[in-house]
Formats: structure tokens, C-alpha cells, sequence
């Protein structure tokens, strides 16, 4: 399967984004559903960007690719942030806040990476300390990406924190 480039897949903003993308503010109750952020691949593909199951928001992996490009290249540490921030927003979406994050991956394709992509981890979920796993990949669909991050979150019918 080709990746597609920028050229191939017109930019999309969140403004752009599903009719049918939660667009409430986050409270106890939590929508169902698929959440979209407008990314050019998820209609492509047939994923969303967020799931959200019960008390459960599962976030696709996401990566610094903003607007289609790829976004602080050779800089592990800053696309880490920018993923990240990518997949807090869906959390925010889902009705949930970072600190109802219980579990991280970050796949990571350089091990001298490591480092920078965990500090990256640290300013962001230190407070938070969700369960977390890295895993150095063989490489991502873009050369130019240094990581890819999963979130997950979960929050109690009654509203309390993770």
C-alpha cells in the first residue's frame, strides 16, 4: 500500500471535521462514538481518531503530521509534543482531560531517541504517571516521523479522575 502525500490528500482543518464529531465540552457524561480530527486519513483508511466506549477513549496513534506535513523534522522531543498534543485533543473531545490518561505507547523508530521522546513524556503526564510502554519500530510511514503515540483514557460514569 502507498503512503499518500500531501499532494495526494488535500489538508483538512478540524473546522472541517464530521457533522458528526462531539463537539461538547467535557462533563461527567461521556459521548459514544467515533471522534474525528478532520486528519486526511481517517476517511481514507476507515479509522477515527478517538473511539470512546463506555468509560474507555482509545486514541488512534498520531503523530507531528499537521495539516499533512510532517512537522519538526529530525527533532524527536518536539514531534513527541506535538503528537501528543494532537491526542490530548481528542481526549479533550471525548469528554475527558489529560488527567484521566491511564496508559501510553510511543513507538519510537531511533533508540538515541529515547531519551528525548520520554522527557517530551515527562513534562506532559509527569503528574498524571499513566501506565507507559516504548517500543523502538523498524520505522513509520513517513522516514521523516521519529515517533508515533497511543493514548488511552478512562473516566467512572461518576465523573472522578483516573
Amino acid at each position: 500500500m502507498s503512503t499518500p502525500t500531501p499532494a495526494q490528500t488535500p489538508a483538512q482543518t478540524p473546522a472541517q471535521a464530521p457533522a458528526s464529531a462531539p463537539t461538547q465540552t467535557p462533563s461527567a457524561q461521556m459521548p459514544e462514538g467515533r471522534i474525528s480530527s478532520g486528519g486526511p486519513w481517517e476517511d481514507r483508511y476507515g479509522y477515527a481518531r478517538a473511539v470512546v466506549a463506555g468509560p474507555h477513549v482509545l486514541v488512534s496513534g498520531c503523530t507531528a503530521t499537521v495539516g499533512g506535513e510532517v512537522q519538526h523534522v529530525g527533532d524527536a522531543y518536539r514531534q513527541t509534543l506535538t503528537a501528543f498534543s494532537i491526542a490530548l485533543d481528542a481526549v479533550e473531545k471525548a469528554g475527558t482531560t489529560r488527567a484521566d490518561v491511564v496508559r501510553t505507547r510511543m513507538f519510537v523508530v531511533n533508540a538515541d531517541d529515547f531519551d528525548a521522546v520520554g522527557k517530551a513524556h515527562g513534562e506532559i503526564f509527569g503528574d498524571v504517571r499513566p501506565a507507559c510502554t516504548s517500543v523502538q519500530i523498524a520505522g513509520l510511514v513517513d522516514r521523516r516521523m521519529l515517533v508515533e503515540v497511543e493514548v488511552e483514557a478512562y473516566r467512572a460514569a461518576s465523573g472522578g479522575g483516573g
